[in-house]
């Protein structure tokens, strides 16, 4: 196994005005944490900056929600008209992943069959694994820090969000993609990236089963709809790519108590897992659960032991 840390999750928000209400929201219910801001700024404008976002701990797992700004609200600037497309209900853009050495990661990669485009002028910075080849999940390999991670602080510590914040995350179980098919889940998963194999497991509020993978440092649960009606079906052919995360919670009753108490209208069961309603949330769904899983690594990051590939031979 090659364990690949989980360096950040991000998603799409077609006006900037709409990300600044995200990141309040964020900030007001799961006690988010800015740790940087890429703004535009008449520095940044003349270099031709295309978006904004706020890099956000909730505990140890960093989201970022990025809109078109600048340069990028202009149409046919690339990211900004990619930041457009993807910018719907229930569609996230992808994670990125810590590696060691991008150039041990490269060939690796290859041989798998993956195909990896490099930004111009980021080659060593990351690179990218489109939507289409992992299941709808974009991946960006990165092989450098993130801009003022406190991860990388060995004093920093996620345990805030646990013991004073009444949400008690404890770290992030899961994230949930929805997938065609279990064989299909595993071919990706299992066979090209080789990620154990955890188990399989029903999930009857989206009335779907999944087969779940050890990623390093969470799970990624391939979600496959139980009949052509669901959800999680629905998402499968007409979105792709990550469906919701899953965060342990301390004390499942009193998140949800906390959450209601915000006047927030929950989906799902307290006693197996629950999510604020996804129009509520900005369009993203995001469950807590109380309940430990077998199998499953054990919470928090691992970002400061990122991904070391054996060598490729030449071929």
């Amino acid at each position: 196994m090659v364990a690949m840390p989980l360096a950040h999750i991000s998603w799409a928000i077609a006006d900037n005005a709409d990300r600044k209400t995200c990141d309040g929201f964020y900030h007001d219910v799961f006690g988010a944490e800015t740790v940087y801001e890429i703004l535009i700024t008449p520095e940044t404008q003349d270099m031709g900056f295309d978006r904004e976002e706020s890099l956000m701990m909730i505990g140890d797992t960093m989201v970022i929600p990025i809109a078109p700004a600048g340069a990028g609200e202009n149409e046919g600037v690339p990211i900004g008209d990619m930041l457009r497309r993807s910018a719907a209900p229930m569609r996230w853009l992808g994670v990125a992943l810590r590696v060691a050495d991008l150039k041990q990661a490269d060939p690796w990669l290859r041989e798998r069959g993956f195909k990896l485009h490099y930004d111009r002028g980021m080659e060593a910075s990351y690179f990218m694994i489109g939507r289409y080849q992992v299941m709808g999940m974009r991946i960006e390999v990165l092989g450098q820090d993130l801009p003022n991670d406190p991860r990388n602080d060995p004093a920093w510590s996620p345990v805030k969000w646990r013991d004073e914040h009444p949400l008690g995350i404890e770290g992030l179980q899961s994230i949930g993609l929805s997938a065609p098919s279990i064989e299909e889940a595993r071919e990706v998963f299992a066979g090209k990236l080789e990620w154990p194999e955890v188990g399989e497991r029903a999930l009857p509020g989206d009335d779907a089963n999944c087969v779940c993978f050890d990623m390093g440092d969470t799970v990624i649960e391939a979600m496959v709809g139980n009949s052509s009606d669901t959800a999680v079906t629905e998402h499968a052919i007409e979105t792709r790519g990550i469906y919701c995360l899953t965060y342990k919670v301390k004390d499942a009753a009193a998140a949800a108590d906390y959450l209601r108490g915000k006047g927030l209208t929950l989906v799902g069961d307290i006693s197996d897992r629950f999510a604020i309603a996804p129009d509520q949330a900005h369009g993203r769904l995001i469950y807590f659960t109380g309940n430990e899983l077998e199998g499953y690594p054990k919470l928090g990051s691992r970002l400061s032991e990122p991904a070391q590939f054996p060598a490729v031979e030449a071929g």
